[in-house]
């Protein structure tokens, strides 16, 4: 059973900062690609940035600038670094990988992001 976990959610400012991090039960490697979502109350689930197991990254036109997904090999984690955070940022984000062997989708429970002055 893989299994996602998202740490490093809060509240923060306008303009302020937060990094997530997302920790999976095996290898960040075991992944073809995995993902950022956010998901706010009232609005459907929405994709924020992927990266690859290349290292390919992309980003939501909304967060282009503003933040950058990676991987530290290390410690086995994908990271989501947020600056210049807006109060329409505020949501729960969510973990996902895509299976390199099986193709499945799984997901992490999720880390609430406020953001509010």
């Amino acid at each position: 059973q893989v299994t996602l976990v998202e740490s490093g959610g809060g509240l923060v400012q306008p303009g302020g900062s937060l990094r997530l991090s997302c920790a999976p039960s095996g290898s960040i490697f075991s992944f073809f690609a995995m993902a950022w979502y956010r998901q706010a109350p009232g609005k459907q689930r929405e994709l924020v940035a992927t990266i690859t197991r290349d290292g390919s990254k992309n980003y939501a036109d909304f967060v282009k600038g503003r933040f950058t997904i990676s991987r530290d090999n290390a410690k086995n984690t994908m990271l989501l670094q947020m600056d210049s955070l807006k109060s329409e940022d505020t949501a729960v984000y969510l973990c996902n990988g895509r299976g390199l062997q099986d193709g499945l989708d799984y997901w992490g429970q999720g880390t609430q992001v406020t953001v509010s002055s």
